[in-house]
């Protein structure tokens, strides 16, 4: 009984049940009564909620799904509409702006009042927004809900406050811009077409006024009937029918004639003189068969016909291929200059484009530029001032999904000078062939704000690439771009492992880590492997290490302890194998991918150094790794997964550590459990490890679980099921094939995903599958009750710093925190030679020092801070430049910045506290005594997927996302919550993957699988976003009409203005119905739309171009004034000289 109740106490002591938790409601974290917080421990903690509040800042990318493009040729800014409701507006590098729509529904079609600093959407839920611009970010101001019809086009002419609607069932109403309203005036299908038709003419696909005469609008039906209707005598001028369906109409600039495309891949040309039949019909991409018939084509989705004062017109058009040709086809562009006709292919199938031409007005010459090509997955801008067409540089970073972003990571506050070398190196890199002229999309204003400093986004991809950003002042500029596939080989067909990775993903990134400081960057690859790199200024022809370790870890063969006692835990590596024994076949005791073995070239920038990976092992793939870290100082690089972990001295090119999971506790598993069988070759847990090249092949325990990638230590994966749970294996029976495991004909591993289809499976015993892959709210015990299955225990968080590896120990020595997804968190203290000599000659020992303490759920996150509460950052070896030339004067040595505990607070003594957080708890810790001092349940229904300590005004916090899209703040060290915001209601499976918070009060994530969202919970930061923003709107006098001549203008060149006001308004239509349209008022009324311009430039510009301009009435009033004074003193002179002449004549003289 006394045994028994010690076993109690020992269990009590080590579990979370002795520690007294305030509840998950608590005002704050409070001192653990086993042990009290020590009297030398004062920390002045001064942050306050006051300091926090979640805001976005901006968004980059490309826009996910685009349906539509508008262009203010006057201000210069372009707009994208999606199909999820968002609306990007672009200007100048800088101006960029992402806002939503609230109902979500796609965006129609856009509609820019030219330099009025307004936008018109029409969205599908048949729904009209007016949306301001003159502020920073772009409000509602007034909505307009269309009940009976359905909204298929939109037109507002230029300089007029009437807005033309087209709807599906044939109608055109008119909108009044200024309150939003619907006028009296409709123009009915019924009375545009004759009456003896007897089919509808279908939905109206265009609408455009008479360049020549403003009071003639152009109706075009789908059926292919097109309508002038005079708006005056509202009546048809003329009707045109054709065979075909029309898709869009181009008007020549004079008004005389215009252009159709039409769904046969034809384009007909109209003259107003003879509308009975077209002048001209051509099929550009269609050719005359032998038998005399029309080489069927492919649908013109649109055409533009543009005018050019120095040579003959363009036709720029969409689609049109013959269907025999567009088979293997790209989609094109068809550019007709004269005679010329240029086929530009496209990446991707073209949504919209739009030719930018320099005048705003529609009956001047248009002379076209640029061509604006929205693509599904791409935006170009192709210049038509030169004759091959050249591309322009994109300056947005419209290319983050060039391959499928699978992994994210977040640098603020980085070296100053890591940047100007990224993009010294990543210059080399850019393509060449572009515009030489400048960006043409150029309006808006944006200055570098006064708070800015070096940030660097991460980003890794399904094809094996990284990418480095500068994400400075809320910019994102692309610096440097890695190809992991270059370490490797290309896979080969029909060549053993290889063959059935040719058509995957083998090299898609799942993790990164990076030191700016020492510039060690380290990736690790869904196929199980992890390359180090270093950073070079000079080229390279280097032999790559390549290191394999095998890393399996089978949870069957439980063996009791009589079996331990005649089985050696570990045996001679010399040994030989029995025959047929499992992992001799010739496909095992192999890594998925071969990395070159002949030196390679490698060009300045980041080159690759050593390659680890794990084995295959008994024809089953390796699992994927869940947590890594690299140091510098240490020359030291640790990753692991749910098998154990493995750690590499990359200075020394060798295998330091490979342990399985349970290995690591020795003596002091907290779970009592049973040891496991050694597969072969297994190192003795008690000890110090090391091992030599030839001993880099561990046979540790064979894996039951299929490929698999984790977060939080749980099987997450992109391209697979959940971790399957091993089963006890029967004696006598044997085993199926080892395929049947990944499911039938399942390859090892399947097509790496984008981090926008990457699923998160959630492994609950109570639940359901379909419960697992479909809910985020489920509870995860750490108990002793859930280790009665045989659970895997992955090492999901490590880190590397100065700590004390015993309780004992006096001073700090390099320790490996270890964190695993049963909430353990394990101390392995690390023997690393002082001098650069020995350090490389002589063998690194370390090995485990027990249980350090337990939390509830998967362990995410370590930190260290010293005993006055400043975050103790890892050390690391200064960057130089390992091919830069030697100096045999002074040789080259490692020089280390070690951030020692006990270094910088003789006033507090030695010491130092550990932060540590788990998916539902957060504790903090006092080094070496190892006393608990602040424990909070972060949350009991749901857990945490991120979590991060950062620096935020001045001082240090802990920021957690949640899985029920709650982000969280508490105070450290005392983990009192300040801030708690259900920013995102519905948590979203890619976000959850991509979330990472980074110093400065800033995260970001993956909002959909093209852009990042960025956003900042810090409240200095919202107040100083207004002054980060670019402005949308500046102040630009509109061109003035050309003068076309008295010749043109007597015979009819001119075109005629009307007054739209007396035909829509309503003293003359009257008011519509109002069950036809629901208008919805935004927060702002138009009569302040112009005063609530945002920023203090803007309202200076706009005050000095007022002051200009009324100087310059005056200036003119002066001069009328004079000359007026000037003829009135003439003509006072000649008639008092007529009066003198004619003063003594009588009546009859005169």
């Amino acid at each position: 009984m006394k045994k028994f109740r010690k076993v109690l106490d020992g269990l009590s002591s080590s579990s979370p049940g002795g520690v007294a938790s305030p509840s998950c409601g608590s005002a704050a974290g409070t001192p653990t009564a086993h042990a009290p917080t020590p009297q030398d421990i004062h920390v002045q903690e001064t942050l306050v909620s006051e300091n926090f509040q979640i805001c976005k800042t901006v968004r980059h990318g490309f826009p996910y799904q685009p349906t539509c493009l508008a262009f203010d040729p006057v201000q210069k800014i372009l707009a994208i509409g999606s199909r999820t409701g968002g609306i990007r507006i672009l200007g100048r590098p800088g101006v960029d702006c992402y806002s939503q729509h609230e109902s979500g529904a796609a965006v129609l079609q856009l509609q820019f009042l030219i330099n009025e600093g307004a936008l018109v959407t029409a969205c599908a839920d048949d729904t009209l927004h007016l949306w301001n611009l003159r502020q920073r970010r772009p409000a509602i101001l007034h909505s307009l809900k269309f009940n009976r019809e359905r909204i298929t086009f939109c037109h507002l002419p230029f300089q007029s406050k009437w807005l033309y609607v087209g709807t599906e069932r044939g109608n055109t109403h008119i909108v009044n811009i200024e309150s939003f309203v619907l006028s009296g005036y409709v123009i009915m299908w019924n009375k545009a077409i004759e009456l003896a038709t007897k089919a509808h003419p279908g939905p109206v696909v265009h609408l455009s006024d008479s360049p020549k005469d403003e009071g003639k609008l152009l109706i075009g039906f789908e059926s292919g009937t097109v309508v002038q209707w005079d708006l005056r005598s509202k009546k048809v001028d003329f009707r045109i029918y054709y065979d075909e369906a029309i898709h869009s109409v181009s008007w020549h600039h004079e008004g005389k004639q215009f252009m159709c495309s039409h769904s046969d891949g034809s384009l007909t040309m109209w003259n107003l003189r003879n509308t009975a039949r077209p002048i001209q019909i051509t099929y550009p991409h269609g050719k005359i068969l032998k038998d005399g018939r029309k080489e069927s084509c492919k649908p013109i989705l649109k055409v533009e016909y543009k005018t050019s004062r120095n040579s003959e017109p363009y036709v720029i058009f969409s689609g049109g291929l013959s269907y025999d040709k567009s088979g293997g086809r790209r989609p094109t562009l068809t550019i007709m200059h004269g005679k010329a006709i240029t086929v530009l292919e496209m990446d991707h199938p073209i949504v919209e484009f739009l030719v930018l031409c320099d005048t705003p007005y529609s009956n001047e010459v248009q002379d076209p530029y640029a061509v604006v090509v929205l693509l599904e997955k791409d935006f170009i801008v192709v210049d038509l001032t030169q004759s091959n067409f050249p591309i322009f540089e994109n300056p947005y970073p419209m290319d983050i999904h060039e391959s499928p972003v699978t992994c994210t990571a977040y640098f603020a506050e980085c070296p100053p000078d890591i940047i100007p070398i990224l993009y010294s190196i990543g210059a080399k890199q850019k393509k060449t062939g572009y515009s030489h002229k400048e960006w043409p999309v150029s309006g808006g204003t944006w200055t570098l704000g006064s708070q800015t400093y070096p940030e660097i986004i991460v980003t890794g991809h399904a094809d094996g690439t990284v990418k480095f950003w500068d994400a400075s002042a809320i910019t994102l500029q692309m610096l440097y771009k890695l190809k992991t596939s270059k370490v490797f080989e290309k896979p080969k067909a029909g060549e053993g492992r290889a063959g059935e990775l040719v058509e995957e993903d083998p090299y898609a990134i799942q993790m990164v880590s990076w030191c700016p400081h020492s510039r060690l960057f380290c990736v690790v690859g869904i196929s199980a492997h992890v390359i180090l790199y270093r950073f070079s200024k000079h080229d390279a022809n280097t032999q790559i290490v390549s290191l394999e370790v095998r890393l399996q870890f089978d949870s069957e063969d439980v063996i009791s302890p009589s079996e331990a006692e005649n089985n050696p835990c570990f045996s001679d590596p010399s040994s030989p194998q029995p025959p047929g024994s499992p992992g001799s076949g010739t496909q095992d005791s192999l890594p998925c991918l071969k990395v070159k073995s002949r030196p390679v070239r490698m060009p300045p920038g980041y080159q690759a150094e050593m390659v680890v990976q794990l084995q295959w092992v008994d024809g089953e793939p390796p699992q994927q790794i869940t947590s890594l870290d690299i140091n510098s100082a240490y020359g030291l690089l640790a990753f692991g997964n749910c098998n154990g972990l493995t750690v590499v001295d990359f200075l020394q090119k060798t295998i330091l550590m490979c342990m399985g999971t349970l290995d690591l506790y020795g003596a002091a598993d907290p779970y009592q459990r049973l040891t496991r069988s050694p597969r072969k070759n297994r190192q003795s847990t008690s000890g110090l490890t090391e091992l030599s090249d030839n001993q880099v092949s561990m046979d540790m325990e064979r894996s039951k679980s299929p490929t698999s990638d984790h977060v939080n230590g749980h099987c997450t994966s992109p391209t697979s099921q959940p971790c399957s749970v091993g089963k006890p294996r029967i004696t006598g029976v044997p085993e199926g094939p080892r395929l049947t495991r990944r499911g039938p004909g399942r390859p090892p591993f399947r097509k790496a995903q984008s981090a926008a289809c990457m699923e998160i499976s959630l492994p609950v015993s109570s639940h359901t599958e379909e419960s697992r892959e479909n809910s985020f709210s489920r509870s995860r015990s750490s108990s002793v009750s859930s280790i009665d299955r045989d659970t895997k225990e992955s090492v999901t968080t490590l880190q590397f710093g100065e700590s004390y590896g015993r309780k004992g120990d006096a001073l700090p020595t390099a320790c490996l925190w270890v964190g695993t997804s049963l909430g353990v968190v394990l101390l392995l203290p690390i023997s690393i030679p002082t001098e650069e000599e020995e350090r490389m000659e002589e063998p690194i020992t370390m090995g485990p020092s027990g249980t350090v303490l337990m939390l509830k759920g998967s362990v995410l996150r370590f930190a260290f801070l010293d005993c006055g509460g400043a975050l103790i950052q890892s050390p690391y070896e200064v960057w130089r430049d390992p091919n830069g030339p030697e100096d045999p004067d002074r040789p080259r040595r490692r020089k280390l910045i070690n951030f020692s505990p006990s270094s910088s607070q003789e006033a507090c003594g030695d010491g130092h506290l550990a932060v540590v957080c788990s998916e539902k708890q957060a504790k903090v810790i006092l080094m070496p005594t190892q006393a608990v001092l602040f424990t909070h349940n972060i949350t009991e229904s749901s857990f945490l997927l991120r979590a991060d300590v950062v620096s935020v005004c001045n001082s240090v916090c802990l920021a957690c996302f949640c899985a029920n899209g709650h982000i969280m703040t508490l105070s450290l060290p005392s983990l009192r919550p300040l801030m708690d915001i259900n920013y995102l209601p519905l948590t979203d499976l890619r976000i959850a993957r991509t979330f990472v918070f980074t110093n400065g009060g800033q995260a970001l994530y993956l909002s959909s699988p093209t852009e990042i969202q960025r956003l900042t919970y810090s409240q200095e930061m919202t107040d100083n976003l207004q002054d980060m923003l670019g402005e949308l709107f500046t102040p630009i006098e509109t061109p003035e009409a050309q003068n076309k001549g008295f010749l043109k203008g007597f015979f009819g060149g001119n075109a005629q203005t009307f007054d739209r006001e007396e035909l829509f308004g309503e003293a003359a239509a009257g008011k519509a119905s109002r069950s036809l349209a629901q208008h919805i008022p935004g927060p702002m009324g138009l009569e302040n739309m112009k005063a609530a311009a945002g920023g203090v430039v803007g309202d200076l510009a706009r005050a000095r171009i007022a002051l200009d301009q009324r100087g310059e009435r005056l200036g003119e009033l002066e001069e009328r004034t004079a000359l007026m004074m000037n003829s009135a003193e003439t003509f006072s002179t000649h008639a008092h000289q007529v009066m003198l002449k004619h003063k003594d004549k009588k009546w009859y003289q005169l």
